[in-house]
């Protein structure tokens, strides 16, 4: 099967060689883990390095953010934009929405005008005020998710998360079973110092690596590392070494 490979150190080999070729991807995290980052590393990887225009749909931030942002990486997104393999669009998930139900849209020309393959919509939690009913809300993002493929593109769409320490960590229902990967971000806090963690939970129609893995984001971007080693309960905020687990299952027999 096609790979769409992120370019990210550590995480195409989790992905077994990278994402599955138009396919909707989510990036789940608390504010600061690095999910936007992922997303624009995503953007410019296939850019670069795959001769693959990107588009990034925005719902909070203006575009020089991500100009200012992918700057400090080394990543020129402006003159991307000026070359015509990159156009970032701060819009809504309403008009995003009906401009992709429509035939000629504004996405869909965007699409067509410098041969888009790739998308980061940053951030689908936005759409959770369009309903309240999670039935209706599954319903406008499912119809949105699958307009993104019907233009052929492979997606990054990231999501806020409230939980910081693993607290509420796993799937929401009402977005797991729209998308074919889910990826989860975490802060963890190991001997009073706080690392980041990453977790691919779900990747319909392929295995992928299972382990959580520590990552770091550099002045290159992001980068996947080793696994966490001798320690259980990594997810859940309070990790334990493995070895005093079993020290206390014996004490307590």
């Amino acid at each position: 099967m096609e790979r769409v490979k992120t370019g990210i150190p550590g995480l195409d080999e989790m992905l077994w060689g990278g994402f599955l070729s138009q396919t909707a991807n989510l990036v789940e995290g608390a504010p600061g883990t690095g999910k936007t980052t992922l997303g624009m590393q995503f953007i410019y990887h296939g850019i670069v390095a795959c001769g693959e225009p990107g588009l990034i749909l925005t719902f909070e931030e203006f575009p020089q953010q991500y100009y200012s942002a992918a700057a400090s990486f080394g990543w020129d997104f402006r003159q991307m934009e000026q070359e015509g393999k990159l156009r970032v669009v701060m819009t809504s998930p309403e008009v995003s929405k009906a401009d992709l139900e429509r035939v000629g849209g504004r996405i869909e020309g965007l699409v067509q005008e410098i041969g888009a393959r790739r998308v980061l919509v940053d951030s689908l939690s936005h759409f959770e005020r369009l309903s309240e009913d999670p039935a209706h809300l599954r319903s406008i993002v499912y119809g949105f998710v699958n307009a993104l493929k019907r233009e052929g593109l492979t997606s990054v769409l990231t999501r806020e998360s409230a939980a910081l320490l693993g607290e509420g960590e796993g799937m929401d229902d009402a977005f797991a079973f729209l998308v074919d990967s889910y990826i989860l971000l975490r802060y963890v806090e190991i001997e009073s110092t706080i690392r980041k963690a990453l977790l691919v939970l779900k990747m319909r129609g392929s295995d992928h690596d299972k382990g959580i893995r520590q990552f770091e984001i550099t002045s290159r971007g992001i980068e996947v590392r080793a696994p966490f080693e001798g320690r259980e309960g990594i997810m859940s905020g309070s990790p334990r070494r493995m070895v005093d687990s079993f020290v206390q299952a014996f004490v307590r027999r």
